[in-house]
């Protein structure tokens, strides 16, 4: 089993930074692909980046050259750092692991994660 806590969620104004965690339970930690998602009221949950266990990262096209994510082994934590934020960033941001190896997974899709945690609210205004 695997807990996922999001953590660093607030109020910023458009143009601001704000740096996501994600603490996850487990020592298997490093051998996890880890994603960050995001849902807006009202609207689909939809992927915003992932790290995978083998190294590769990718980014939902929405987010590339403002995001980017990272993962310290030792806190047993993955990053979300978010830089010039927009008001449609506004969501609640959510962290998920995937606990399968697989060389064809992208871990792009809601369907390649097994553990998910409750979120965190970013709020940007205009």
């Amino acid at each position: 089993q695997v807990q996922l806590v999001e953590s660093g969620g607030g109020l910023v104004q458009a143009g601001g930074s704000l740096r996501l965690s994600c603490a996850a339970s487990g020592r298997t930690f490093i051998s996890y692909a880890m994603g960050w998602f995001r849902q807006a009221p009202g609207k689909e949950r939809e992927f915003v980046a992932t790290l995978t266990w083998s190294g590769s990262t990718y980014y939902a096209d929405s987010v590339k050259g403002r995001f980017t994510i990272s993962r310290d082994n030792a806190k047993n934590t993955v990053y979300l750092q978010m830089n010039s934020l927009k008001p449609e960033d506004t969501a609640v941001y959510s962290c998920a692991a995937g606990t399968i190896r697989r060389n064809s997974y992208r871990y792009t899709q809601e369907y390649e994660y097994s553990y998910w945690g409750q979120g965190t609210q970013v709020t940007v205004s205009s």
